[in-house]
Order: structure tokens, then sequence, then C-alpha cells
């Protein structure tokens, strides 16, 4: 393998545009060198997902944003002799630790004869966590080259500390009073005693970190009301599932119909998305598996367990707690699939 032969991941990003002619620059600067045709292949990681329509955006961006890294690419190359290659990659594997990333682009590298891997620096495919350190480690101990473009474009950082207020210090006591009390289990002297000592401490310690934004007393207060709610209907579909899941393992034929189902959860913002998808998998017979903003994909263990799903009930309960009786009447997956399915 040469490394004038480029093997470069993309994904939407700040610096993309920089990486790319920074990479151009670099295959032109290796091939003078070593005497060999520079090589240039942009691939874009899309792992398999399970789709309602034969189309899907996902994948359509994915093409349009290697259409326009090959464009810019072309143009920094201005006519010189280099190749220009994209492809979608994984389009049928599921990804989700930099390991798998790695046997990917590892593979595809040595499928085409490519010797150095560069990385944009705020590449990160999984948008929540970041992949890049841990990936760039990966791949350089299959025995790739590896390679980091210049971090030319900076974005101004958000302070971790913030201006906090009175409000936000108190409700940050509260909720940690609370559950300093939820787990020990008393209310007696010494516990309400030793959990205002930890609140204090923990509201001191963290209340410009923990809680950025500014708190709606009224908004959070119907919050809590409904969410009061919310508990017991969750623990009563979790009993429900129960029954049915060891109906099914006491059952001779074990008649178990596993398939994994996506849908978007008409759900928004990191709070209410997480509090779907954990109710999903504490409710026995489904299990969420990945969480991309509100795009889901769920192991559904039977065909009861998809359709309870689809139905939407827990999806209009968390609707119901975050943004009130009327965010609940909606469509349910399943009518939205139809709806999708018929435009």
């Amino acid at each position: 393998m040469t490394e004038s032969r480029l093997l470069v991941p993309v994904d939407e990003s700040a610096s993309l545009r920089n990486t790319v002619a920074y990479v151009v620059e670099e295959a032109l600067a290796r091939a003078d060198e070593a005497g060999s045709p520079p090589a240039i292949h942009f691939v874009y990681p899309l792992p398999e997902k399970i789709t309602f329509r034969s189309g899907s955006p996902r994948v359509d961006a994915a093409r349009t944003l290697l259409d326009r890294v090959a464009s810019w690419a072309e143009e920094d190359a201005d006519g010189a002799d280099v190749t220009i290659e994209t492809a979608l990659v994984a389009t049928h594997e599921y990804l989700s630790t930099p390991n798998d990333y790695a046997d990917v682009l590892v593979r595809y590298a040595n499928e085409h004869d490519l010797g150095l891997a560069v990385f944009d620096p705020r590449y990160d495919p999984i948008g929540s966590t970041p992949l890049l350190p841990s990936l760039e480690a990966e791949v350089r101990r299959a025995g790739l080259a590896v390679e980091e473009a210049p971090r030319n474009v900076e974005t101004p950082s958000q302070p971790l500390v913030r201006r906090g207020t009175l409000t936000q210090f108190f409700a940050l006591f509260a909720a940690s009073f609370a559950f300093y009390l939820l787990l020990a289990g008393s209310i007696a002297p010494f516990e309400l005693a030793t959990g205002t000592i930890s609140a204090g401490i923990v509201a001191v310690a963290l209340w410009r970190v923990s809680l950025t934004s500014a708190i709606d007393l009224s908004q959070t207060a119907g919050r809590l009301a409904r969410f009061t709610l919310y508990v017991p209907f969750l623990l009563w579909e979790i009993v429900k599932a129960n029954f049915e899941i060891a109906y099914i393992v006491l059952h001779p034929d074990l008649p178990i119909d596993p398939e994994l189902v996506e849908f978007d959860a008409a759900v928004w913002s990191a709070l209410p998305v997480t509090t779907l998808a954990n109710s999903i998998t504490l409710t026995p017979g489904t299990l969420t598996v990945d969480v991309e903003r509100q795009h889901m994909v769920i192991h559904t263990l039977t065909g009861s367990a998809r359709e309870a799903l689809f139905a939407g009930t827990l999806e209009r309960a968390v609707r119901f707690v975050f943004y009130g009786r009327a965010a609940a009447r909606i469509p349910s997956p399943f009518e939205r699939r139809q709806q999708e399915e018929n435009e």
C-alpha cells in the first residue's frame, strides 16, 4: 500500500471543506515524493437501518454530501492528475462502537490498496458520542496509517459554567434532597439533616452546570404532576408485558418472532427522547437498540410487542408528560407510517 492513496471518512461538519482541501494537497505532495499516482477515496459509513419506505432520506443526504465533497476535491485539484472516488460503506451492517467503524474502514482500505486514513477533526458519525480519538486508535491498531487534518475552523466553545439563578439552585437542591430521601427510605431527623447537607453540596457544586436553561416553575410543576400519573401507567404496561413474556417462556413451542424495527418518535430534545427510549426498554418484549436524535431502532420479541409499539401508547404518554394533554392527540407511529406510504 502507498500513502499517496488516501482514505477519508466524511460526515457533515464545520471543518469538512478545509479537510477536503487538505487531503487533496497531501495526496498530491505524497504522490510527488513517492512517484506514484495519487488517489483519494471519500467514504460515508451508513449503517443499515430498517425503513418503512423504499427510499431513505439518510441515503439521499449521504449521496448528496459525497457528490459535494467530490466537487470540492476536483476544484482543489485544479486539473491535476488525481483519482477521486466516493462510496457508501457498511450499508448492510450495524455499527455502534469505534471498533465496528474501524473494521469497516480498514477493510475498505485493504480492498482498495489505500495506505493512509485522514480524519476530519470534527468527524463524529454517531452524533451524540465523541468517537474520533477511539476510532483513530482502533484504525491505527489495525495497521493503517492515520493522520488528522488541521483544525482550521474553530467555533466558539460554550462555557461549562454559566450564570445560574436562585430558581435553578433551589430546583437542583429540591431534586437532590428528594432523591436522597428516596434512597434512604426514611424521614428520620438524621436522614433529613444529612440529606440537607448532601443536597446543599450538590446544589452549590453543580447548579451552574447541570441546569443551564431557565426554569419555568408553572411548566415544571405541570410536568411533575403529569409524571406522577405516568409512573403508575408505565408500571401497569410493564406488568402486562411481563405476563405476556412469562406466557411465552412457559409455552412449549416458545412462540417468539424477534425483529428489529424503527420509527421516528414524535418527541424532541434529550429528556423526552431519553424517557421514551428507557420506557420502551423497561417494558419486557422491547429493547431500544439505537437512538439518533428522535429516530429509534427497537428490537421486538413478539408480534404483539410490535403492535403495541406502533400503536404509540408509550409515545403518547411521554408527549402527555412533556407537552400536555393536547399534544397526546397525534397519529400513532403506524398511522404515520401509512401516511408516508401513501405520499
